[in-house]
């Protein structure tokens, strides 16, 4: 076969990709690196086997959100408007939003610090205006199918994370026996960062999104009939998406479970302080590489949050929504992005420490995705909604134990606030 019938293929194959993709890269956004790094930071090599336990969990969930999607032709807040009570609805709004803008606001200041750090003679707080201008324009004025693309290449950021390890030196048999071997350390310390990996890789905003975009998708292509091959190539885009985000997380505490562990580098709170102390200790180019993929991550992540909260917004309460209407014709959703991502900003300008925005942030998310994934998991063994396209026994065995483990994460959570 020639090359270019090969290229051909392999752009075909991209381009079919979509919502599962986008998803699951805007997981390691650079709230969630700041989590991987300190896990390796503090704890080496230890925590390498979550990557292997997250994976089916966080692609069996996101399989029942796409699967959800594409039946109903509509977002996760539509249904649960339609057949469920408004309580359970009011609550899922009222627990997101703090803590989606909080994410918001704490990956700008991450990616204003490291765009600091490569041009040192800017302010944080310029980067942190333009980048937030930059994306304000590219969600505003362009299509669905433009943004759609613009994140499915910036996904590609991912892959310099992978690079990064292979840059330094490692042993390869340590790495193996970590990975398969579960290390569990009964202290606050090793829990907490335990909790904090749960919560950042299994996310509620992510639910929402991986639904309304499963819709809109479902809808460009002018198809309602959900058949085999449909949800054949809804399960590839999920699992593909899931599994770069835990290649990402993998490569992550290995980069920083080595480099700066070995260190002696034991805390890092933010993103730029763990590109910081690379620099000296594994290469200028090794940082440079970090600090690029962080930016990338974040410009596909912010979307995502703020796209998921707006939505949720018009669905709620029946304004017309969809990144494929223009300005004029659907003001209140995109307002509801302009706002949230300029209250992100001001957080800055406020002094809201970015360590505190992650804590409350994970805090949130850990408190609801639990009850989230149980609504989730009724609706897609839900005849009524879901017809023939119900949950299979593997899927609710994942789901079970995705709950359990969030709950006891949870559990956790609330035991180390209140010790």
């Amino acid at each position: 076969m020639s090359k270019a019938k090969n290229d051909s293929k392999i752009l075909g194959f991209f381009k079919k990709l979509g919502p599962g993709l986008i998803t699951g890269a805007s997981d390691d956004d650079p709230s969630g690196i700041a989590t991987y790094s300190q896990a390796g930071a503090q704890f080496g090599l230890s925590t390498l086997w979550t990557a292997l336990l997250t994976f089916p969990l966080m692609a069996a969930i996101q399989g029942m959100c796409a699967r959800i999607g594409l039946v109903t032709c509509e977002g996760l807040t539509v249904t649960l408007k339609k057949h469920y009570s408004k309580p359970i609805l009011y609550s899922m709004l009222l627990f997101s939003f703090p803590a989606i803008t909080l994410n918001i606001g704490a990956d700008i200041q991450g990616m204003g610090a490291l765009a600091h750090m490569i041009w040192p003679k800017i302010p944080v707080s310029a980067f942190c205006i333009v980048i937030t201008a930059i994306l304000l324009f590219i969600i505003i004025n362009y299509s669905y199918q433009k943004i759609s693309m613009i994140l499915k290449w910036l996904c590609l950021s991912l892959l310099l994370y992978i690079i990064v390890p292979f840059m330094v030196g490692q042993d390869w048999l340590l790495v193996a026996k970590k990975t398969l071997i579960p290390t569990i350390k009964f202290d606050k310390d090793f829990l907490s960062i335990i909790v904090a990996i749960l919560g950042t890789t299994i996310s509620p905003y992510l639910f929402f999104w991986q639904t309304t975009m499963e819709a809109e998708d479902q809808s460009h292509k002018g198809s309602i009939v959900v058949d085999k091959q449909i949800l054949n190539e809804m399960k590839t885009d999920v699992n593909l998406g899931m599994l770069l985000s835990n290649m990402v997380m993998f490569f992550m505490i290995l980069t920083t479970g080595t480099v700066l562990f070995n260190g002696g580098i034991h805390k890092i709170d933010t993103v730029d302080q763990a590109a910081k102390a690379l620099e000296p200790l594994a290469g200028k180019l090794t940082y440079l590489i970090f600090a690029t993929g962080v930016l990338g991550t974040g410009m596909l992540a912010i979307p995502v949050l703020a796209g998921s909260q707006s939505y949720m917004l018009a669905e709620t309460f029946g304004w017309k929504a969809g990144l494929d209407k223009k300005f004029s014709q659907a003001k209140p959703f995109y307002g509801s992005i302009i706002v949230s991502l300029l209250v992100g900003l001001s957080l800055d300008f406020f002094g809201v420490s970015p360590i505190k925005a992650l804590l409350y942030t994970a805090i949130v998310y850990g408190l609801t995705a639990p009850v989230m994934i149980a609504v989730i998991m009724h609706i897609a063994n839900n005849r009524k909604i879901m017809g023939k396209h119900t949950n299979t026994r593997l899927s609710n065995i994942l789901g079970i134990l995705t709950f359990a483990l969030m709950t006891i994460a949870a559990v956790g959570l609330i035991f180390f606030l209140f010790r």
